[in-house]
């Protein structure tokens, strides 16, 4: 008898200390900002979101299919796949500008895109603006301009009829520096 007293005492003991265990922290929300700003025409100008968790925002803001803010969802594949088309070019710390005195050469009235990660790491920034350097900096242009094919919402940002969208630049496109 004093055997199973023992034996069920342990085991409620045991019960005890597993409740008391807490709950694993869950892993905290990244998150990517991508924003485009204006150029002399008629360039798309808006703003995206996306978490890790696989929620997201699309604002419209000027030549875009739609404005106003649409909500959307991605997989965590789609989501890994943008991070990853973005990622050689997050800082370590805080905020690199492609723009102004930075750049050798710079031709005018193109686009820019700011995009900002948000999460465990702090925040890091990067400005680019596609007149900087433009020779040289072609394969950030084409990393930065593919992203948001990667994303739910070519839809939201031009009517899928459009030609040319989603081209990418080549070294030969860029005016000599």
């Amino acid at each position: 008898m004093r055997v199973v007293v023992l034996g069920i005492a342990s085991a409620l003991a045991g019960c005890a200390a597993a409740a008391e265990r807490p709950e694993p922290a869950p892993a905290a929300v990244e998150s990517i900002s991508f924003e485009t700003g204006p150029c002399f025409g008629a360039c798309p100008v808006y703003k995206v979101v996306v978490r890790s968790d696989g929620s997201g925002e699309f604002e419209g803001r000027r030549f875009t299919a739609v404005t106003g803010t649409r909500t959307f969802t991605v997989s965590p594949g789609q989501y890994r796949a943008f991070a990853r088309q973005l990622v050689p070019l997050r800082p370590a710390s805080g905020k690199v500008s492609y723009s102004g005195d930075s750049c050798r050469s710079m031709a005018t009235d193109l686009p820019s895109a700011s995009i900002e990660w948000s999460g465990g790491r702090g925040i890091q920034s990067i400005y680019f603006y596609f007149g900087c350097d433009m020779a040289k900096n072609v394969d950030i242009a084409n990393r930065i301009s593919g992203a948001p094919d990667l994303l739910p919402i070519g839809a939201f940002i031009r009517d899928p009829r459009q030609a040319g969208a989603g081209e990418k630049l080549s070294r030969r496109d860029a005016p000599p520096t």
